[in-house]
């Protein structure tokens, strides 16, 4: 009566080790002009029809490439006492004002200005690299809806003491212009 588990149990293992069927052969495609036009995502740049349909099988958005529009003139003090001061003018991706202070408190302070960088890139997000520092570089971006993120990589030498170690990114409201 044992002698029969011995194949079941090797048929089961083999089983278990089998890979499901290519997601193309799983389905059944459906012809492209049986879709509403509505159901399929927006072509997105940089993204192949496969990964974009992926993604919205997912319910994941891929983040706002337009260009980065914004001004601000705004100053902000968080609640551990980082003191923030920017001036940033970017127009269609053209940064064309970008001053920002950041005074951590204990640490020391970041500083940064237009006149030190050049502008790189301005779409998918706006990349700024250091003049002399090649490892600088400023980006900004759109996110979370109406956020327009400014992050730091590489600054050290921007920064007095270990500063540029408490430094975190600046959001600015594209709308109202106010930082955090």
């Amino acid at each position: 009566m044992r002698y029969w588990l011995a194949p079941l149990a090797v048929v089961l293992l083999l089983a278990s080790c089998a890979t499901p069927p290519p997601e193309s052969e799983q389905q059944p495609a459906e012809p492209a002009a049986s879709k509403p036009p509505s159901s399929r995502p927006a072509s997105q740049p940089g993204l192949s029809a496969e990964a974009q349909r992926a993604l919205a099988r997912r319910g994941i958005k891929q983040h706002d490439t337009s260009p980065v529009s914004v001004t601000s003139r705004c100053s902000h003090v968080d609640e551990i006492g980082t003191a923030t001061k920017l001036n940033l003018q970017v127009d269609d991706g053209d940064v064309r004002d970008f001053q920002a202070n950041v005074a951590i408190k204990g640490r020391g302070a970041c500083r940064f200005a237009l006149p030190d960088f050049r502008q790189e890139t301005a779409t998918p997000q706006v990349l700024l690299r250091h003049a002399r520092d090649s490892k600088c570089t400023v980006r900004m971006w759109r996110e979370q809806g109406e956020k327009i993120t400014i992050a730091f990589t590489g600054c050290h030498k921007s920064c007095e003491g270990k500063a540029f170690d408490y430094l975190w990114p600046i959001l600015v409201e594209s709308k109202t212009g106010q930082c955090s």
